[in-house]
């Protein structure tokens, strides 16, 4: 449009000028230098915005150096010797291994050029032949051709790096202050990502923050809730601010598809996966790990697809996520990962492997850290004459703390309850026929001495286990078992009556619509849903008082989510349903607050909190003489009610105004148009219906005419 306007004055001027542009050659107009007569280039924004980092071109190209120095004679053997090593790795171009040769010797010069079909295929003979020994005195030395250039700048003297004066950040954790202690949520519908405060007194949301094209795929959270994170085609970002969203730091790692926080929020997992030239070879898996403040690369993993598939379910392309796994301490101190038959379990002070050594275990199959300690919990699978095992293992002494043989084992799924004083680990056996299987649980109580182990079963052994879910910080847990459409769901205690080490069964509730089981981030309500199948059938319930508060219906909700108070839940139609997309908040006790509807729905999360800093102790007090300290918060809820019923009877009051205001021009229309009814009535002046006389009238009128023609006969 810009550019019709721009040739429309053109013309009015030249008409004004008397010249005829048909024969003006305009691509032959040069303006003097230095000039453009306020005519803005089509490229001017080039020279606007951030700096753009050009890609050399190069990184497909490798240099190995300490190659032998040998004679023309030997030029095609040596040659043949490097492509028969490296094109093992990847695929070399046509005229793309060059030894160059000294013109005064004639000899090679101990170092090649390599250039191979991608970069991934240099990085990986980089990494593969880096170190290769091709005899005594040979050992490889590979880099990429595109960090020459950098280690040709490194100053032959070095220069101490330039201070800079200290400039105090934002406070990140400012939301935290809210004076009406709300929470925020993110949410993704179309193009948009918006950050908004939950204002449930008012019945809505408040926006705080929104974006279009935000992200390419997916935000989240990191997990103290300090920053957002977003994912992009060359790597993923970190947002936050006191009063707004700020980008605080860039991480580049082209085609990133997944990304994990670490538990203190130290540290961010990168993941990306690349189709291999060769379609008979593994996608090639890159993993980078960044400090998030500084953004530098601790370490990366690189590898096959397949290196990458073992142990723990979801991901993409086979590969398992979160392929390291943290402990669960806010200190970040370690990570691991699954491989074939070890577990590799790291530090981060130096990013290397404890004791420079995996910890080898025969055909482990899955493991996960107790969320509090550095605890791991071990699975073995049943292999022959050896039972299955589970063990828990200290790091990092490496002792082992306990362990657990189990026999006619189908299959292990491992539940820590989210202090780490209990974990569950469900057992599917197989009967004596071997047709068949049932389900019981290793019950662990890491806290006691000698962590006592308890098997427990369910009254009906034979009953389908559908989901299981310990109460968070406390010491219950509930099942949802059974064969049937509405199957039952029962609660137990880890604590008796007399204290015995032994689970106490508190209730079953017989066949609920229920498939899923959310508990309240603080204990005591649980929410037992119905998704899928079920069509959002929602039923809240107090464990205290073992009874329902509420039953309520979120048609096709796909996802249920508690904020991280315990107050509120969110429910969520995605758009892997075409309609009634969108979210509604709920009242902890089932109560529906307010709705939401919003096309193309992806996303809803709560912003998670860091945990208190009041001691257990100054919690219970607070408990205690929480009358006291209700007191003006009920009288800010009362003065919100009042606020709310003014409100409502304010929008009332405008209801009935535009009533009036309509049924008054009605009126006025009505008198303005009675001479032409008088006109229509012939005379009758009245518009009361009470003065009109029915009459019948019979109005005859020929609807056909047909003729025949008869014939008699004599």
């Amino acid at each position: 449009m810009a550019d019709v306007m721009v040739m429309k004055e053109i013309q009015e001027t030249a008409e004004r000028l008397g010249i005829d542009l048909a024969s003006v050659d305009l691509d032959a107009i040069r303006l003097p230098p230095g000039q453009d007569f306020g005519i803005v280039s089509d490229d001017e924004d080039l020279h606007q915005g951030d700096d753009v980092e050009l890609d050399t071109g190069f990184g497909n190209i490798i240099i190995v150096d300490n190659l032998p120095v040998v004679p023309r004679e030997k030029f095609e053997k040596l040659e043949g010797v490097i492509r028969k090593i490296y094109s093992q790795i990847g695929l070399i171009k046509d005229d793309g291994l060059w030894m160059p040769i000294d013109p005064q010797t004639q000899k090679t010069v101990g170092y090649c050029f390599i250039e191979f079909n991608t970069p991934l295929e240099a990085e990986l003979a980089r990494e593969k032949t880096n170190g290769y020994k091709l005899d005594r005195s040979h050992i490889f030395a590979v880099n990429m051709f595109d960090e020459f250039d950098m280690f040709m700048k490194v100053p032959d003297e070095w220069a101490p790096p330039e201070s800079k004066p200290y400039t105090p950040g934002e406070n990140l954790q400012q939301w935290l202050t809210d004076e009406k202690a709300r929470d925020q949520f993110v949410i993704r519908a179309g193009s948009d990502t918006e950050v908004l405060w939950n204002d449930a007194r008012h019945l809505k949301p408040e926006p705080v923050y929104k974006r279009a094209f935000w992200t390419e795929s997916f935000v989240q959270w990191s997990p103290l809730g300090t920053y957002l994170a977003t994912v992009h085609r060359q790597g993923a970002a970190v947002w936050g601010g006191a009063s707004t969203f700020n980008r605080l730091m860039r991480y580049a790692h082209p085609q990133v598809k997944l990304i994990d926080f670490s538990p203190g929020e130290r540290y961010l997992v990168t993941y990306s996966s690349h189709e291999p030239s060769n379609p008979r070879d593994a996608n090639r898996v890159v993993i980078n790990i960044f400090d998030v403040r500084t953004g530098k690369v601790m370490r990366d993993f690189k590898g096959s697809a397949d290196e990458f598939a073992i142990g723990g379910t979801g991901g993409v392309t086979g590969v398992s996520w979160p392929v390291f796994r943290w402990a669960g301490r806010k200190e970040d101190k370690y990570f691991a990962r699954i491989g074939k038959n070890i577990i590799s379990v790291y530090e981060t002070e130096t990013f290397s492997l404890i004791d420079k050594k995996s910890l080898k275990i025969e055909n482990v199959v899955d493991f996960s850290w107790s969320p509090t300690d550095p605890i791991l919990s071990i699975v073995v699978p049943e292999l022959g004459d050896h039972p299955a095992r589970v063990s828990l293992m200290q790091i990092p002494s490496r002792d082992e703390l306990r362990q657990k043989n189990l026999f006619s084992v189908s299959d292990c799924t491992m539940y820590w309850q989210s202090n780490g004083d209990y974990l569950a680990v469900k057992v599917d056996r197989y009967t004596k026929t071997k047709r068949s299987t049932y389900t019981g649980f290793e019950l662990f109580r890491i806290r006691e001495r000698d962590i006592p182990i308890e098997v427990f079963e369910l009254e009906n052994k034979n009953d389908k286990i559908i989901a299981f879910a310990w109460e968070p910080k406390g010491h219950r847990f509930a099942v949802i078992h059974g064969d049937n459409p509405r199957p039952d769901i029962s609660f137990y205690s880890m604590r008796s009556a007399n204290n015995m080490d032994k689970v106490k069964k508190l209730t079953t509730l017989k066949g609920k619509q229920a498939n899923a089981l959310f508990w309240s981030p603080a204990g005591r309500y649980i929410i037992l849903a119905g998704l899928k199948g079920f069509n959002g059938q929602l039923e809240f319930y107090n464990v205290d008082e073992l009874e329902t508060m509420a039953i309520a219906e979120h048609f096709m909700a796909t996802d249920i989510e508690w904020d991280p108070t315990g107050r509120y839940v969110a429910t969520a139609v995605t758009s892997v349903h075409e309609m009634e997309n969108g979210f509604n908040i709920w009242s902890f006790n089932g109560k529906l607050l307010y709705r939401i509807l919003k096309d193309h729905f992806f996303q809803f999360l709560w912003r998670p909190r860091p945990p208190s800093f009041l001691s257990p102790e100054k919690e219970e007090e607070i408990a205690k003489n929480l009358k006291k300290y209700s007191k003006k918060y009920e009288a800010e809820d009362q003065d919100v009610s009042l606020l709310l019923s003014e409100q409502d009877r304010e929008k009332r009051r405008m209801l009935k105004d535009e009533w009036e205001k309509w049924l008054n021009e009605w009126k006025r229309l009505h008198e303005e148009e009675k001479l032409e009814r008088q006109k229509l009535r012939d005379g009758e002046a009245s518009d009361e219906e009470e003065e009109y006389e029915a009459k019948e009238v019979e109005v005859e009128e020929i609807l056909d005419v047909t003729e025949e023609v008869l014939s008699f006969e004599e």
